[in-house]
């Protein structure tokens, strides 16, 4: 228990120390820079401190629950006795045994993406400044599509243990080429969303995935190739998303022509 508690306040010290000098810039800008007071001074710190209790609670949790679970399911998924057939158990495991594998990942990076705070916040405000032409939930179902397709295609790149250049390279052209022919508006948002969907909640767990897989697959390497994975979820959205504008461009094109008929 004593551990525990000293666990804890560590943690809350650290986030304390890294907190720390966000608050001291914001304060110097406010009150040396523009020399006006600080509005809310009461509101303010509270919600400073909300902030470190959040933070420091929320790596208390990543330690404690999302990281050893992304481990332990990334083991649990690679077990040879999980994976060979039952009709032979002694089989020579290929890339196409691991199909729960990336089942998983592509459940995980749906799910994970759906549920980002980043995300939701840019997907509302898009649907604002759009005057609703931008649906939230397109924008997000669209966005947590690209995550899980490069999820899964991460985890597949993990068991076969091929290049991360060779994804990167062919996902980038397909964007450079996207971006020619989408519209205009939505290409800026689509760059957005491939970055928003690196933070709080997605991270955490495609990090633990990574790096579970890269230690339980033989022959893989935790550090060439359990990271990666956040590469390819940043790149992936900006297809989906650029393709979603233009299947919408499209649509409006057909419903246009239909009723010019």
């Amino acid at each position: 228990m004593q551990e525990v508690l000293l666990h804890i306040a560590n943690t809350f010290f650290l986030t304390i120390r890294d907190v720390l000098p966000i608050g001291l810039l914001l304060v110097f800008f406010q009150v040396v820079v523009l020399r006006e007071a600080i509005p809310n001074l009461k509101r303010t710190i509270v919600g400073f401190l909300y902030i470190i209790a959040g933070l420091a609670l929320f790596l208390i949790g990543l330690e404690e629950a999302l990281f050893p679970l992304g481990e332990i399911m990334a083991s649990q998924l690679t077990d040879p006795a999980f994976l060979a057939p039952a009709d032979d158990p002694g089989v020579k495991l290929e890339w196409w045994h691991y199909y729960w594998v990336y089942i998983f990942a592509a459940a995980i990076g749906f799910s994970t993406t759906v549920a980002e705070p980043a995300l939701i916040a840019v997907a509302l405000k898009a649907s604002e400044v759009s005057g609703g032409a931008l649906s939230p939930w397109g924008l997000r179902i669209a966005v947590a599509i690209g995550v899980a397709i490069s999820i899964a295609l991460g985890a597949f790149r993990i068991v076969t243990g091929t290049s991360l250049a060779y994804y990167m390279i062919a996902g980038y052209l397909l964007v450079v080429i996207q971006t020619m022919f989408a519209p205009k508006m939505i290409v800026p948002l689509a760059y957005d969303s491939g970055g928003v969907t690196t933070s709080t909640v997605t991270v955490p767990l495609v990090t633990a995935l990574g790096l579970g897989l890269a230690t339980t697959v033989p022959g893989r390497s935790a550090l060439i190739d359990g990271f990666g994975l956040i590469a390819l979820a940043s790149l992936f959205p900006m297809i989906t998303v650029m393709g979603y504008a233009q299947l919408s461009q499209l649509r409006a094109r057909k419903r246009n022509d239909d009723t010019d008929e």
